[in-house]
């Protein structure tokens, strides 16, 4: 396949992200949307509070308004609205809760599990369907193995780390919204050269309704996406990633949603074990905040090592 339906599905994703900002902000405004900010986070995040948040709900319009107008029905298809809707879904019950009921966990710990592991499920039922290959490769070699029934719980471990890799990267101005189109331009790429036409419109429309949110929610934020956003983005990646048969390329790929995750648990581990904590707060881009560097270092630096670990993972998918 070309490019050509790549690049008009990313342009009208743009276009129409740009074009529910100023509907949705003022909306959600009144609504009383706002931001809780962590307490226990950086004193500098207290001035974020009241933000309008939920503006996961644009980039997901502006997604699937582009895809369903450039991408051909098919299994395919099916799969990665299941991915990405489902999962934003459970974040937008997320943000609801926390929001609307003044529960700052949102849902519990079970509720969310089942959540994802119902859309999960979903998506394998989806996969058996497919027939689709049960072997998986390793990054820049011609080695695979065939896992058998046992890819499809990989599958859901993929979902559950993604999903929340990505979620703990949502906490700076723009930091989602700038690694996410990074790595989701790569995987259209690679979808692209492996012909997945499904999941490179995919890809593509994703890059173009998260870099119109960023028009919003770069510093300073005058948005936030939310778990709406960030869940429904880690179901989007992992999906992409299954669909064109590159599971192990997602943690080269999404490297920077790898790093926000193990800092998280090297954190806890450390405090648990030991009483001791590795980094001054986690996940690891508050780390840097606290060292001294300002909000927008850290984005740019976080953006500019995505980048690097993008054109690793096309590098790799290349010479495999």
């Amino acid at each position: 396949m070309d490019y050509t339906s790549v690049f008009w599905t990313l342009g009208v994703s743009f276009v129409l992200a740009v074009l529910f900002g100023p509907l949705f902000i003022p909306l959600l405004r009144r609504l009383k949307f706002g931001q809780q900010v962590r307490v226990d986070g950086p004193e500098s995040h207290l001035k974020k509070s009241g933000t309008p948040t939920m503006g996961g709900i644009i980039i997901l319009a502006a997604l699937t308004l582009a895809f369903l107008r450039f991408a051909d029905r098919g299994p395919e298809y099916w799969a990665l609205l299941t991915a990405c809707l489902g999962f934003g879904l459970v974040g937008f019950l997320d943000d609801y809760i926390k929001i609307v009921f003044k529960r700052s966990l949102g849902l519990t710990a079970k509720q969310k599990l089942f959540g994802q592991l119902l859309f999960a499920v979903i998506f394998c039922y989806i996969l058996y369907t497919m027939n689709h290959s049960t072997s998986i490769g390793v990054p820049g070699t011609d080695w695979s193995v065939d896992l058998g029934w046992a890819y499809y719980a990989l599958v859901v471990v993929m979902f559950l780390g993604s999903t929340n890799a990505v979620n703990f990267t949502d906490g700076l101005d723009g930091l989602l919204a700038g690694t996410s189109a990074l790595a989701f331009g790569a995987f259209a790429v690679v979808a692209v050269e492996a012909t997945q036409p499904q999941a490179a419109v995919f890809s593509a429309a994703v890059v173009g309704a998260v870099l119109g949110f960023l028009v919003y929610n770069a510093h300073p934020a005058r948005i936030f996406m939310g778990d709406t956003g960030s869940l429904g983005l880690g179901g989007g990646i992992a999906a992409v990633a299954i669909l064109t048969k590159t599971e192990l390329l997602l943690i080269v790929i999404g490297g920077v949603f790898v790093l926000e995750m193990l800092s998280v648990i090297i954190q806890v581990a450390s405090f648990k074990t030991r009483g001791k904590r590795v980094f001054k707060m986690s996940p690891i881009h508050h780390h840097f905040e606290l060292s001294g560097w300002s909000e927008w270092r850290v984005v740019t630096t976080f953006w500019f090592v995505g980048l690097l670990l993008a054109g690793v993972g096309l590098w790799l998918f290349k010479s495999s």
